[in-house]
């Protein structure tokens, strides 16, 4: 310990071992899903891949069906946290759009395991499936709204899109996206990808509406 740092209490280290455990189960769920898939993994293997006895399992979790929604809600924290930061000191709300693709899909290919987990088995989790609120899924798609809501105050997003339907089409295609890579066994460009992606969003908040594009074509 260095010179003048606090020495924790009892409690503080038992709160910190505890953390770590809970940590590790997880960490240990990651590998185990990912190898595995959620339905082939037991409690056994993740409790062994975690270094933690089976019943130290569920002191943390009631079931293997809690692991899941704990991962995605770690997860998205630290990818609402990440997004935030990028998209703060962003010039206008395209670079701000453009950053968050690359955010997005740069935390995939940092980290496929996570990604494998969060993008195919979590589907197979009836506890997420069924759940009724999940805030931070909540969180991000509101991150992604706010910078068409921010485009549109500016002046730079037609006035006429929907944030919501927005937010909600970007993040499909996001994670679309980063599915048919991990199932391509990661065969084509990411990064280039977010960026193409970016440009194709972009074009459609600052263009003119296929309609309008029709009447025009309509009338020549």
């Amino acid at each position: 310990m260095e010179a003048g740092e606090r020495k924790l209490t009892a409690d503080e280290r038992r709160t910190e071992r505890k953390a770590e455990k809970r940590q590790a189960i997880l960490d240990g769920a990651v590998k185990m899903f990912a190898e595995k898939g959620f339905f082939n993994t037991t409690v056994a293997e993740i409790a062994r891949a975690a270094g933690v006895a089976d019943g130290t399992m569920y002191l943390y979790f009631k079931s293997k069906d809690e692991l899941l929604p704990a991962i995605f809600d770690e997860k998205m924290e630290e990818l609402c946290t990440q997004v935030r930061e990028a998209i703060d000191d962003a010039p206008n709300a395209t670079e701000a759009l453009r950053r968050a693709c690359i955010i997005h899909l740069q935390a995939v290919e940092a980290n496929p395991l996570v990604a494998t987990v969060l993008i195919v088995e979590l589907r197979q989790s009836s506890a997420f499936v069924h759940a009724v609120e999940k805030p931070r899924l909540s969180e991000y798609l509101d991150l992604l709204g706010g910078i068409v809501r921010n485009g549109q105050d500016r002046g730079e997003f037609r006035a006429d899109a929907h944030p919501a339907a927005v937010k909600r089409a970007l993040f499909g295609a996001l994670d679309e996206i980063a599915l048919g890579w991990l199932l391509a066994r990661r065969k084509f460009d990411l990064a280039l990808t977010a960026r193409q992606t970016a440009d194709m969003f972009v074009r459609g908040l600052t263009g003119t509406t296929a309609d309008a594009q029709l009447r025009t074509g309509s009338g020549g």
